[in-house]
């Protein structure tokens, strides 16, 4: 009880102005924020405490900005990968534990045994060896393909990298017709350097739901029937393929649904996520909700209904197949997949889950997502964002679609994140673009111009 009614404390977000003394709530989550991105960034991301500090750390929810400053420094223990973050007497520090495969999980508020985490024991295939990406990680040294304009195309990129096309960008790679042309990355950065990839999270976890779907163990257009939801609650109608469209008609407390308790709270997807209240009929109105992502992906837990298959379920049917090997989805601690936002990876493997999708989900002669599904994420649901100018995103199932961008053809659909996390994929191209950033609020990437731009060079 002490724990349910700790953490349910810690969904509300109401922070103090920065001369007040921050409360426990405010104290704890900071202290978790700091803990968890620490412990991904140097873990998952191999990134050094510099860098974290600088990139994760920083340009934060402006509430969190003067608590964190005032957070003593993380005590990390290399050897067993725990990042720990004290608030305040009488309280265990915050504790961020890495785990393979899945990352960094946050312990729950007045918890320290790290041992409660769970692990995915992942059966490693033989798909993956040394050779030219996508099989393995060397660049062809071919000459560039006929009509590949490459002094424009390398002039794009280091244009993305400068700052031209707004935002903070550390990576760029564009891949034709399955090979990869051209990457760039800032200083620090290289192939194998992971960062959060935020909101293109749920476009991964729309891939898993696809080899769930194809394997038999959900069902698109059927009601969910969450566990928590009983046949009498009016939430158990909603189908999964309302939680994949952004309709399941569930409210929240603010838009996109702040899942801060979740992320980095030590809160539990199976206790917030099923929470809310219905404010709409499911599929008749659109709204943007990390929750639905959740709750998707919870579906598919119970639909495999046994706990290690469902920890090594993504690894070993999408992300080994096609050669995601540097990529980590994390999970609350008990297991639940937090696929709204919780994952690092690194550029090139972005770039493999784009040429899936170009190639409608077979990799080496092998199915991995039902035949159609490309097809599928991108086709506009039900309800729409809408915008205020336009041209105007539209949304599919967990992916954004451009239709009528100057440059961009029809078709065109992408994963994108908070910061500037963009896969843009273009079948009537055979293209991908992955462009990975920092940016903030007032210095946004311009992710149309730049891919009118690459695709301009590609002609």
């Amino acid at each position: 009880m002490f724990r349910s009614l700790l953490i349910a404390s810690l969904s509300t977000l109401s922070f103090a102005h920065a001369q007040d003394e921050p409360s426990m709530r405010e104290l704890s989550l900071a202290a978790g924020y700091k803990a968890q991105f620490t412990c991904s960034g140097l873990f998952s991301g191999g990134k050094t405490l510099e860098q974290i500090e600088r990139q994760e750390l920083t340009n934060i929810y402006p509430s969190y900005r003067p608590v964190m400053a005032g957070l003593p420094d993380a005590v990390i223990d290399r050897d067993a990968k725990t990042v720990s973050v004290a608030f305040a007497d009488g309280m265990p520090p915050r504790i961020a534990a890495w785990r393979p495969h899945l990352g960094c999980a946050s312990l729950p508020p007045g918890a320290s045994d790290v041992s409660i985490l769970p692990e995915a024991k992942v059966s490693e295939t033989r798909e993956f060896r040394r050779g030219v990406w996508p099989r393995g990680e060397k660049v062809s040294s071919k000459p560039l393909p006929e009509g590949v304009n490459g002094a424009q195309l390398s002039a794009a990129l280091k244009g993305a990298l400068d700052g031209e096309f707004g935002g903070v960008t550390s990576a760029v790679v564009v891949v034709q017709d399955g090979r990869l042309l051209m990457e760039r990355y800032t200083e620090g950065f290289g192939p194998t350097t992971a960062q959060r990839t935020w909101s293109v999270a749920k476009s991964i976890g729309a891939t898993i739901i696809g080899a769930g779907v194809l394997d038999g163990h959900v069902v698109l257009d059927e009601p969910a029937k969450l566990s928590a939801w009983s046949d009498a609650d009016p939430r158990s109608a909603i189908t999964l393929e309302n939680f994949l469209h952004m309709g399941s008609g569930l409210g929240g407390q603010t838009a996109g649904n702040r899942t801060d308790a979740v992320y980095f709270g030590g809160g539990l997807v199976n206790e917030h996520a099923v929470a809310n209240e219905l404010i709409a009929e499911p599929g008749e109105s659109w709204r943007y909700a990390n929750n639905d992502t959740m709750l998707a992906l919870l579906a598919l837990r119970e639909g495999i209904a046994d706990d290690a298959d469902y920890l090594k379920f993504p690894f070993e049917r999408v992300l080994r197949p096609i050669g995601m090997r540097n990529t980590y989805l994390e999970t609350d601690w008990e297991g639940n997949f937090i696929l709204s936002s919780q994952v690092w990876t690194t550029a090139r493997d972005l770039a493999r889950l784009g040429q899936l999708y170009v190639q409608d989900g077979v990799w080496n002669g092998r199915r991995i997502l039902p035949e159609g599904w490309a097809e599928y994420v991108a086709t506009p649901a039900p309800a729409q964002p809408g915008c205020r100018r336009e041209p105007c995103r539209g949304y599919g199932a967990q992916f954004w679609l451009y239709e009528g961008y100057p440059g961009i053809p029809s078709g065109t659909y992408a994963a994108l994140g908070n910061r500037g996390q963009i896969v843009m994929i273009v079948p009537a191209r055979n293209v991908v673009i992955v462009r990975r950033g920092y940016d903030h609020r007032d210095a946004r990437f311009d992710d149309a111009a730049f891919t009118a731009a690459v695709l301009e060079a590609l002609e």
